[in-house]
């Protein structure tokens, strides 16, 4: 696709916040398992935190390659921050698509303020992948909806102010509901001790006689799954952003180390097999790019099964990038990969979730698949 000038201007303003406001403090945000303040702080500079939503709700009203981009130099330089800006983004979706206007406005104006924080609430004790499987319940009362259930590997849990979730209102129906964090008969469970993304606080919500007024469903309450199919073709290619923006950062840092780094009395990156390597990284990140930025174009067009593929197709080939070119950053670094003074061994701990979050790679590539035998070429 075609990158007009304003976001490559963008992405330069990116870069440079994400260079001085975010990277100094990603070791210790990552060390110290905190929420990545700085960053949170820098997001204000560019209103990055209103970014997709419209301006009429304080939003920044900005396309989804604005987003990509954002998310992409992010985690360049840290995970945990993109996730963060991310995961707030991914839980107003349903909101701003098919809200009401009254509860659009009592949500998403301090989020796009960063005032408040938001999460996307899907998988449960029993599972992530199978959505239709999912035992948290929501029962209509007399003035609105109770809410009894439980979710698991919650991001931005107890930062985020408010809760999308996702809950079964009958037999085969499903409804989305905003749950505030002050809402009676909600609260926060155990808290993960995760390998990596450790400055996004990941854990449980509980819902035990949780009340909630009418007014916090979002559209119809039995579209719920529907919404939030639609809104994971949108989510997707964030995730894969972030993975793509992992790799990179990677990619840059293995470049600069073996550029410095002699032995035999010459840099590393002479040798042959170290630029085999590297020209190896170098072309899975570029072709995840391109892959990324196509299912953009075709996301734009439609939000349809055609673009449900490219959203798991460019997941799947991201995160896995992801993965490949982070292990292969820290071989580069040889002993050094192994130890915390540099940034390769928290960008491979990062990547590994990439692979498992918003529906697991081998889902993705049962989704791919699924669209190629809808329509199968004529003989």
């Amino acid at each position: 696709m075609t990158i007009t000038a304003e976001h490559e201007e963008f992405r330069r303003q990116l870069r440079r916040m994400a260079e001085s406001r975010i990277k100094p403090h990603a070791a210790a945000v990552d060390e110290d398992a905190r929420l990545p303040s700085e960053a949170i702080e820098a997001f204000g500079t560019l209103s990055l935190c209103g970014l997709p939503f419209p301006e009429s709700l304080g939003g920044g009203g900005g396309d989804l390659l604005s987003q990509i981009l954002a998310v992409e130099e992010v985690a360049r330089v840290c995970g945990s921050s993109s996730l963060v800006l991310l995961i707030s983004w991914a839980a107003l979706t349903p909101l701003a698509w098919f809200g009401s206007p009254a509860l659009q406005r009592l949500i998403v104006p301090d989020v796009c303020a960063g005032r408040h924080g938001a999460s996307f609430c899907l998988t449960e004790p029993g599972g992530g992948s199978d959505l239709r499987g999912i035992k948290t319940r929501a029962e209509r009362t007399a003035d609105g909806w109770r809410l009894e259930g439980r979710k698991r590997f919650i991001s931005n849990v107890g930062w985020s102010h408010w809760y999308a979730v996702l809950a079964r209102t009958g037999p085969k129906s499903f409804g989305v509901f905003m749950v505030h964090r002050d809402d009676p008969g909600f609260s926060i469970g155990h808290h993960e001790r995760k390998m990596g993304m450790r400055g996004s606080p990941t854990g449980d919500l509980i819902f035990e006689n949780c009340v909630l007024p009418e007014g916090r469903v979002v559209g119809d309450a039995e579209q719920g799954h529907s919404y939030m199919i639609q809104a994971l073709t949108y989510t997707r290619p964030l995730v894969s952003a972030q993975a793509l923006g992992l790799a990179q950062g990677a990619l840059d840092e293995a470049v600069l180390y073996t550029s410095t780094r002699e032995q035999f009395g010459t840099p590393v990156s002479e040798f042959q097999m170290v630029r085999g390597m590297a020209a190896d990284m170098a072309i899975a990140v570029e072709a995840s790019r391109a892959l990324l930025y196509r299912t953009v174009e075709v996301v734009a067009e439609a939000n349809d099964d055609r673009a449900r593929s490219f959203a798991s197709m460019a997941k799947t080939l991201c995160s896995d990038t992801a993965m490949k070119v982070t292990v292969d950053a820290v071989q580069l670094h040889g002993g050094y990969g192994y130890i915390k003074d540099y940034p390769v061994e928290r960008m491979m701990r990062d990547a590994k979730v990439s692979q498992i979050w918003e529906g697991t790679n081998q889902i993705q590539r049962l989704l791919v698949a699924k669209h190629l035998y809808q329509r199968p070429p004529r003989a």
